[in-house]
């Protein structure tokens, strides 16, 4: 009886809630200067995830929502984004006047903030890339694709492996979010690169600072979260294939997806493949094992009612990476280990076609995500919980190709629940709980790391008020992260052994660590005027030492070093100063956004030297300099300034100009140890581009440009001990042409895009590049491997 009493309530608590009124919002989009109806813009409102189109007379409706607070996106293409929140409390019409624009500043942004916002309301520093930029440039891989926004960097191994910096901070230090989660793969390495699918990827936004505090401590560098596409309109099913060709390491690459949208139950499936040879350049030539693969797969399901939206995304990313080691015989040609353990010189045939030898790796990451939005009479709840597991494997030996001598099991759960409160004069509010849980396991035949397991929690409130031209926010969060290691004894033969003896060899020592800080932001953007922003924002971030700091002990295959861990390291604490200038008229687009930043017990790694002041090996069989994590307190100070310049009456030609900089300096130390290693070198970048929407029935978004990029020597370096070494100037210059064909009574059933990079083949090292470390070919006296030389892109994205 008491169970069908419990069921008579849940069916009356659902006809309950079905009779709060069913509400409707209704409109027209125009031409702002010809009043002109604009047939097939885009209105979206993206906490619902749900949109629709305007038709041929500029009308469009979207229904069955519940009453609450919502941003509209309404894009058309060569328009002014036109934001708009509304109140729904009923039936609303809008009349929306969008104004041509040949830049765009007015975005809608998701990541840091309660709501979806106006990038110009937001006073924490975000910059955007979107799906036409992802499009029209080349890159290797997922961050090689963000190397043109200010202030973003990458340290690189060849091609196939980047990590992302942001203002001179990588590694641990950002937050990157996929499916709303943040993504753990042992990120703490040089050459563990992000396993995202690129072709997956249909917008990034990133948070420059620790101004975020949604999503835990780590982010003091700041965030990097990568979106998926938008779900199709109601009753669509699309089909796209991409594909991808680069003449320098012959790459071929290509992605097949279907989305679709049947009454509110939205799919999104996709495929993708890539393989790539040996890359090459001016010096080196054609550059042994540093070819890679890569088979992706993801399925994400999802229904949005008017109660909210609910999705459940899987991911598998599969990559095959050669591991460049550099060494050379006596003319100058690469060698490598055959199977009987002797060296051997690269012949041509070893660098044709898409073989990887000895040393790789192979990753292995697969995650299980659900995001959930509840609209509720008095607020919202969001929830993302996910699951991923991280497989690592490094293999050495050419006689044991198939055997792993190093060998990572990551596995972690995420979870973040967040209440966002009912506006409230004008106040909108957010309070949460987030973290993670987390172990690793050694499974191979090395050790780099101990086993480990890691429970993180986090509470945080957030609250933001518009008044007008002014908007306020600001906000508190509290972490605490537990991390707790297992002993592990090695006998004679360097295996492990449960009872240590007189032989043994402690490896990695048993620890327990608790970590706890207190993270903040204060800011305010204000609209000086229809077309300006100022941005003030006060930040301070917190970051626990994480696995490799603390505990590594061992030779990391592919970065050319044995690293040392560091127990007595402290959290880090990040205090952030930001300002922004935003500029967006019908002929300029300017942005400055400069920075200063004080970081506490800073920790890096820093070489050893005997009290000869020679380079110390601790393992004498394998030889590789060791390097052991210190730190220090430090002050980092830069910033970026980006023009665009669209002059009447030609308002398709851009003239773009940006620069970036940081200097990153140690407290009271000595010019040798006075600057923190391995910080990107001032950045200048300048281009022109003309774009032509319509060219005529059957070509549109057409475009052609044309950049310079020049890398300014980086001088600023931690030479002590040889830790770090300057790395000279060097310009390089690429352009690009794209355009979208109509067939089938498509607009962009076809497009294509032609792009160049390193057009005049010059070869250069960059200031990050890890390869720039490996060994000196004695024959032409250049130390390290450089960088890829021209390449040539062919893109094509077909939609049926």
């Amino acid at each position: 009886m008491n169970c069908r009493k419990y069921i008579l309530l849940v069916v009356l608590m659902f006809s309950t809630a079905n009779l709060y009124a069913q509400l409707n919002i209704l409109g027209n989009v125009k031409d702002a200067t010809t009043n002109k109806p604009l047939n097939g813009a885009s209105i979206y409102l993206p906490e619902l995830k749900i949109g629709t189109i305007s038709d041929t007379n500029g009308n469009f409706s979207i229904t069955n929502l519940k009453k609450g607070t919502y941003l509209l996106q309404i894009t058309f293409t060569g328009y002014k984004t036109l934001s708009k929140k509304i109140d729904l409390l009923s039936n609303t019409t809008l009349n929306l006047l969008m104004e041509s624009s040949a830049k765009e500043l007015n975005e809608v942004i998701v990541t840091g903030v309660t709501h979806a916002t106006e990038l110009k309301r937001n006073p924490v520093i975000v910059a955007t890339i979107d799906k036409a930029a992802f499009r029209e440039n080349s890159a290797t891989n997922l961050i090689d694709a963000l190397k043109e926004i200010p202030g973003i960097s990458q340290i690189s191994t060849g091609p196939n492996i980047s990590k992302p910096v942001i203002r001179g901070l990588g590694y641990n230090r950002i937050i990157t979010l996929n499916n709303g989660i943040k993504q753990e793969g042992q990120q703490w390495g040089d050459e563990h690169g992000i396993e995202i699918d690129e072709y997956s990827i249909d917008r990034a936004e990133i948070i420059k600072g620790p101004g975020s505090l949604l999503y835990g401590s780590d982010g003091i560098a700041g965030v990097l979260n990568f979106l998926p596409p938008k779900p199709v309109l109601n009753g669509t099913v699309k089909t796209q294939l991409l594909t991808n060709y680069q003449s320098n390491n012959n790459l071929i690459g290509y992605s097949l997806s279907n989305a679709g949208n049947k009454n509110g139950f939205q799919w999104l499936g996709r495929f993708s493949n890539k393989y790539a040879g040996n890359y090459q350049n001016k010096y080196d030539g054609k550059v042994y094992n540093s070819g890679y693969k890569e088979y992706n797969g993801n399925l994400s399901l999802g229904i949005t009612k008017r109660w909210g939206h609910s999705s459940l995304s899987f991911n598998s990313y599969n990559t095959t990476l050669g591991i460049v080691e550099g060494e050379r015989d006596s003319v100058g040609n690469f060698i490598f280990e055959d199977m009987l353990g002797n060296e051997v010189s690269v012949s041509k045939n070893d660098l044709k076609g898409y073989t990887i030898g000895t040393p790789y790796q192979k990753v292995n990451h697969f995650s299980i995500t659900s995001n959930n939005l509840f609209i509720l009479n008095k607020g919202t709840i969001h929830t993302d919980i996910g699951f991923q597991q991280n497989r690592r494997r490094e293999f050495e030996e050419a006689a044991n190709p198939n055997e792993a001598a190093l060998y990572l099991s990551l596995s972690t759960i995420n979870y973040n629940i967040r209440y966002n409160v009912e506006k409230k004069n004008g106040w909108e509010a957010s309070v949460g709980i987030g973290g993670m849980w987390q172990t690793n396991k050694n499974k191979g035949e090395e050790f780099l790391i101990p086993d480990y397991s890691l429970f993180d929690i986090g509470v945080f409130v957030f609250t933001q008020k518009t008044l007008d031209k002014l908007t306020l926010a600001g906000g508190l969060r509290f972490d605490n992260r537990n991390m707790h290691t297992k002993e592990l004894y090695l006998d004679g033969n360097g295996e492990p052994i449960a009872i240590p003896d007189a032989n043994s060899e402690l490896k990695f020592a048993q620890f327990n660590k608790n970590y706890y800080g207190l993270s903040g932001s204060i800011g305010l953007s204000y609209q000086s005027s229809k077309n300006a922003t100022l941005k003030f924002n006060f930040s301070n971030g917190f970051r626990a030492p994480n696995i490799a700091e603390l505990a590594s002990n061992g030779k990391h295959e592919g970065a050319f070093r044995y690293e040392i861990g560091n127990q007595n390291l402290k959290p880090e604490f990040s205090h952030q100063l930001d300002l922004a200038y935003l500029l967006n008229t019908e002929h300029i687009t300017f942005e400055v956004s400069p920075f200063i930043n004080f970081i506490s017990h800073y920790s890096f790694l820093e070489k050893l030297k005997d009290i000869n002041g020679n380079d110390v090996f601790p393992d004498p069989n394998d030889p590789a300099p060791a390097f052991q994590y210190t730190s220090g307190n430090a002050t980092l100070v830069g910033g970026e300034i980006y023009i665009d310049i669209h002059p009447h009456p030609l308002d398709w030609l851009h003239i773009e100009n940006s620069f970036s900089y940081v200097q990153a300096t140690q407290n009271k130390q000595s010019d040798s140890t006075k600057y923190l290693p391995f910080i990107p070198a001032p950045h200048y970048r300048g281009g022109l581009k003309v774009e032509l929407n319509n060219v005529s029935k059957s070509i549109s978004n057409c475009y052609i440009k044309f950049n310079v990029d020049n890398y300014f020597a980086q001088n600023k370096v931690y030479s002590a001990f040889e830790t770090e070494t300057p790395t000279a100037a060097y310009t390089l210059f690429s352009a690009g042409v794209g355009a979208s064909f109509k067939a089938f009574k498509k607009k962009d059933c076809i497009n294509v895009y032609l792009s160049g990079n390193n057009l005049t083949n010059i070869g250069y090292q960059n200031h990050l590049s890890r390869l720039k470390y490996a060994p000196e070919n004695l024959v032409s006296g250049r130390t390290g491997v450089y960088n890829m030389g021209r390449n040539i892109s062919l893109k094509m994205i077909v939609n049926l």
